[in-house]
């Protein structure tokens, strides 16, 4: 049975930007191999094709920004969009730093337009970036937000990005490392980026400020709902 349209689009792009390894691109765009792999094999139960889920188109347009989005979902256009047709060819021939560069792009989100925090840092891809960033040799990270607040100080300040990487166990903290937490507690909800040290007291974490008037805060490990690395820092020195 001939691959249907949808998932012959979908395997289009695993050539172009993956040249044919799925694992690759489900590292890319953040669905399981076997989920893509299974796009392109006939069900056994039933003998079709499995339909190309939303998730998967979401995750697409959000890690390959130069992808029409149009005809990934119609076929109508061609598979990229025409202001980034030549960027792209130059990427790939001329530029292995370029390549890696495309392969960095992350999306950026605004807490503001979006649920809150706890939404942002799920990773069923299902809140929209408003922007997207691209960050040359940048270790993989799942997303990047505005910092809020003076905590960090001279470090970060209010209005500097941060990119960052899921931490899906709490138990896999890297004591000292910067982080982006999601506390909550006794029915309040807090969210901080500060440096995480194991506390004296079993079973919490302190919270560490880089700024000397703030002071260090101590929570219940088991307080903690969402936890991001914080990988690099992007800084606006000026708006002109």
């Amino acid at each position: 049975m001939e691959l249907p349209t949808e998932n012959q689009r979908i395997k289009d792009i695993l050539n172009y930007y993956c040249k044919g390894n799925e694992t690759m691109f489900s590292k890319e765009i953040g669905i399981s191999q076997p989920r893509i792999n299974r796009l392109f094999s006939l069900d056994p139960r039933n003998g079709k094709y499995p339909l190309v889920s939303f998730e998967i188109i979401q995750a697409i347009i959000n890690k390959f920004i130069n992808i029409n989005a149009e005809w990934l979902l119609t076929g109508k256009g061609c598979m990229l969009k025409k202001d980034g047709l030549p960027e792209i060819k130059k990427v790939f021939h001329q530029s292995k730093t370029k390549e890696s560069s495309l392969h960095n792009t992350i999306p950026l989100y605004d807490l503001e337009a979006t649920a809150g925090v706890f939404e942002v840092f799920k990773t069923d891809h299902t809140n929209i970036p408003i922007d997207h960033i691209t960050i040359p040799n940048l270790p993989h990270c799942d997303g990047a937000l505005y910092i809020r607040g003076d905590s960090m100080y001279p470090l970060l300040k209010s209005g500097d990005i941060v990119a960052y990487k899921i931490t899906q166990d709490i138990y896999n903290i890297i004591w000292g490392e910067m982080y982006l937490i999601y506390i909550s507690h006794n029915g309040d909800e807090y969210f901080f980026c500060k440096f995480l040290k194991k506390s004296s007291k079993e079973g919490y974490v302190e919270l560490i400020s880089h700024n000397p008037h703030h002071q260090t805060v101590e929570f219940p490990l088991e307080s903690i709902k969402s936890l991001a690395m914080v990988k690099a820092s992007i800084r606006f020195n000026t708006l002109l």
